[in-house]
């Protein structure tokens, strides 16, 4: 009875989460065609494959998740609206753009803001931006994300936003970062201060306390020397 009883449950929990995912796809699907996406946005879906990034990273409609640096809110637009009914979503660091232009409609009233009290200076390399020690002020989120960012930041600044990031996802939380790549040990010129070192960015976030779970080669464009200005 116990082997019959754990197969049931464990037939009932995969149904579950496959229910679970293409509930999240289609609210992702769905918010690719908003009306709020420019064509500006749309273009660019298939080169961003918004869809497998997501999977990738495990994201589901019920999750409490924190986007760093939304910028114009690309992604914001996507994650936002399959999060409004069952989750919780937050944007930090860099939230300006969005905050004025996109939070102000009702549509994304739910979207939470958190300010984390210092301001980032550009001292770093190439004009890289540090920032001291910060705290989102939350706890136990279920996936913090970033894409294309991580360059932005010298090594103080990755720190103290990788820190910032393990202090506020819950235990076996999600940490999600996409960056355009640059040659391994590469010196950094002003064509590829735009990109960052892979085997750099994941040595930092381990020694925050992560483990690597996966990387994926969704991006990898054989087509790119990773020397390139990316812009």
């Amino acid at each position: 009875m116990k082997k019959i009883a754990l197969t049931l449950i464990l037939s009932l929990s995969c149904f579950t989460a496959f229910g679970q995912a293409m509930g999240t796809e289609n609210k992702m699907h769905a918010a690719m065609e908003s009306d709020i996406r420019a064509e500006a946005d749309t273009v660019r879906d298939r080169n961003r494959k918004p869809i497998e990034t997501m999977a990738f990273f495990q994201f589901r409609d019920d999750m409490r998740v924190l986007e760093l640096i939304p910028g114009g809110g690309w992604y914001t637009k996507l994650l936002a609206p399959v999060l409004r009914e069952n989750g919780e979503f937050y944007v930090a660091i860099g939230a300006g753009r969005v905050k004025r232009d996109l939070l102000s409609n009702d549509a994304f009233s739910h979207v939470k803001v958190l300010d984390i009290g210092v301001d980032s200076v550009r001292d770093g390399p190439f004009r890289t931006n540090s920032l001291p020690s910060f705290s989102f002020g939350v706890e136990g989120l279920d996936l913090v994300v970033t894409f294309r960012n991580m360059h932005n930041f010298s090594p103080a600044g990755r720190a103290a936003i990788n820190a910032a990031t393990y202090d506020a996802l819950k235990s076996g939380g999600l940490y999600g970062v996409i960056d355009h790549t640059q040659r391994h040990m590469a010196p950094l010129t002003n064509e590829t201060r735009r990109r960052a070192d892979p085997v750099v960015i994941i040595k930092e976030v381990q020694d925050a306390g992560f483990i690597l779970e996966a990387s994926s080669d969704l991006h990898y464009r054989p087509d790119d020397e990773l020397v390139h200005e990316v812009g």
